[in-house]
């Protein structure tokens, strides 16, 4: 599966076993606690190890692998008793891509029996549209980080109902604990649109966790039902994320799914001739009369609008109000295949808004979709013409320093003793031969 390839300029072992290192600070039980300190000790830490690389400190142009027999043995008797001069570097993915998986085949089991991927899919959005393109720093930005999963944010206003959105998924935290909550969240978003016939969406993962309440974004950056100016409104809240008109009514077209109901948002009708049966728990009022199904009967109902029993809410109706959101609404109501295709990508880079990836260019868990491949090295990029170093070059040299615990400011201790003995061995075997 995906793997990251690590380049050293040193000799190196790799492990052939896959290491997992999780820290586990409290039970599923522990998760939803009103106070910072408490949901703290409920977060669950995890990293997928897929190598360990064993490097020298010093002395990497030799190698024992490299020496005859009789003098290998001595020189890895000399090592063994040198041990402390190796160092341990991990590089991990943020999650399990074989646990993720196996997660998503789990989540089409629960889709089949809790009809619920209405709320499954309002959860990824939810963790991922408080974005603010403007702030840099990460957590600060907002994004698909898991926040969601703290009280704190779960008790913002426009994540009414949520929590039994995160009640649904806590089992699969507990059983793949190798994946984190954003992948999760972002996960079971994507497989819902899937499962309910909606287009196949290119999600990558790796996306890495908040540690704990005091990083979740502040309320207010999650779009309103019914805002004074609600074209306005959608566009101040999606061009902060980065996202455009085209996205905007894309997005909105999600609203084929689900239903809203009176007493978490104030909106729709306590039931309908479409909702009173279920499936699922009966009640609220839906966009579209087939409300698990996903196509384009969003934009045809809200053009039509010949059903009262169907919804519309303030930021529906500007789709066809606002002559520049117009265009893409009477598009995908008359062209299901265009609005798949620009859901499926606008989706994709909603669940990608604000996070920081590890491996930092991200994951597929799909079969047949290329991975992550190293780097290839072109001079070019990395010269500036003049004798000096160019910033792209002096920042990579920097990472592979970093990377096994040193920096170009402050250079690995060299071990001389080391040096010594390993030249002296070298030389009493080349000595030894001769004379043979």
């Amino acid at each position: 599966m995906a793997q990251r390839l690590i380049q050293f300029p040193l000799t190196y072992s790799s492990s052939p076993h896959s290491t997992m290192t999780s820290l586990t600070l409290g039970s599923a039980a522990s998760r939803l606690l009103p106070s910072a300190a408490a949901a703290n000790s409920a977060a669950k830490l995890s990293l997928y190890c897929p190598h360990s690389v064993k490097l020298f400190r010093s002395s990497p142009l030799i190698s024992h692998l490299f020496l005859p027999q009789k003098g290998a043995a001595a020189a890895s008797r000399l090592l063994r008793s040198r041990s402390s001069s190796y160092s341990t570097v991990t590089k991990c993915f943020a999650s399990d891509p074989e646990q993720l998986k196996s997660a998503r085949e789990d989540i089409k089991e629960l889709l089949k029996t809790k009809f619920c991927h209405p709320i499954l899919v309002r959860l990824g959005w939810h963790d991922a549209g408080t974005y603010n393109k403007n702030i840099e720093d990460w957590p600060q930005r907002g994004g698909a980080n898991g926040s969601l999963r703290f009280e704190i944010e779960l008790k913002h206003a426009a994540n009414a109902g949520l929590v039994n959105a995160l009640q649904l998924l806590l089992p699969l935290k507990d059983k793949y604990s190798g994946v984190t909550y954003a992948d999760l969240f972002q996960l079971a978003s994507a497989t819902a649109v899937e499962e309910a016939g909606g287009p196949k969406i290119p999600m990558k993962y790796g996306r890495v966790d908040v540690s704990g309440p005091e990083q979740c974004p502040e309320e207010g950056r999650l779009p309103d039902a019914g805002p004074p100016s609600p074209a306005a409104h959608l566009r101040d809240v999606f061009y902060r994320m980065g996202l455009n008109d085209k996205e905007i009514v894309a997005l909105s077209g999600a609203h084929t799914l689900g239903r809203s109901r009176p007493e978490r948002s104030g909106w729709g009708m306590p039931e309908t001739k479409y909702t009173k049966d279920g499936p699922g728990a009966p009640g609220g009022q839906s966009w579209t009369v087939q409300w698990l199904k996903f196509d384009n009967s969003y934009f045809k109902d809200i053009k039509e609008r010949r059903d009262a029993e169907l919804l519309v809410l303030p930021t529906d109706a500007v789709l066809f109000e606002d002559p520049a959101f117009k265009e893409y609404a009477e598009k995908y109501a008359a062209d299901q295949e265009a609005f798949f295709k620009d859901y499926a990508e606008a989706h994709a880079k909603l669940s990608n808004l604000g996070a920081k990836f590890d491996p930092p260019e991200g994951f597929s868990i799909d079969e047949g979709t290329s991975q992550p491949q190293p780097e290839k090295f072109v001079a070019a990029n990395y010269s500036t013409g003049k004798s000096e170093l160019s910033e792209a070059m002096k920042q990579k040299i920097r990472a592979e320093y970093e990377g096994f615990g040193g920096s170009p400011d402050k250079p690995l201790p060299s071990n001389y003793f080391l040096n010594i003995m390993i030249v002296i061995g070298v030389l009493a075997i080349l000595t030894s031969l001769l004379g043979n």
